[in-house]
């Protein structure tokens, strides 16, 4: 079985029906449900998730991506920090990164305020962070793959005339 084309057909629509994925990859239903469930236990596939425009509804949702300057730990690295930081419930993704941070850190909350207050009373203190810098998300205009900006899609439809 291909493999990295299942990953692939689920990462682009997670809502695919198994049968569907055998006909595409023309191979049976029950090797396609043990191959999901093998890479399931060996953690590739590691969950499935919807991209929600939480613009278009009416709860309150504030995304920050939160730059972290750390030192590294002697024989731990940045390992041994970055667990320390991704344990907070907070805390949605965390990233290691190259360039002026270390980490990127994606939180979510009701308001800006929550947020300043997660960042200043637990990322900024931290053991080993040095600095935070905090970007309000302002907008959304694509997120993997899915552009949310309706003008640009009306753009893209074929004009028709008769």
């Amino acid at each position: 079985m291909n493999k990295e084309m299942l990953l692939s057909l689920l990462e682009t629509n997670a809502r695919y029906d198994t049968r569907d994925l055998a006909d595409i990859l023309l191979e049976d239903e029950e090797s396609v449900i043990h191959t999901m469930k093998d890479m399931e236990k060996k953690k590739i596939i590691c969950g499935y998730h919807t991209i929600i425009n939480w613009d278009k509804t009416n709860k309150d949702k504030v995304m920050a991506m939160i730059e972290v300057e750390v030192a590294p730990e002697r024989d731990y690295g940045y390992d041994r920090i970055a667990r320390n930081i991704y344990r907070y419930p907070e805390v949605d993704t965390m990233y290691l990164m190259s360039g002026k941070s270390e980490f990127i850190v994606i939180i979510y909350g009701k308001t800006m305020q929550e947020i300043s207050n997660f960042v200043g009373a637990k990322l900024a203190t931290t053991d080993h962070v040095t600095s935070t810098s905090t970007f309000f998300v302002l907008k959304q205009y694509k997120i993997n793959g899915v552009i949310f900006d309706e003008e640009d899609r009306a753009e893209k439809r074929l004009v028709v005339t008769p």
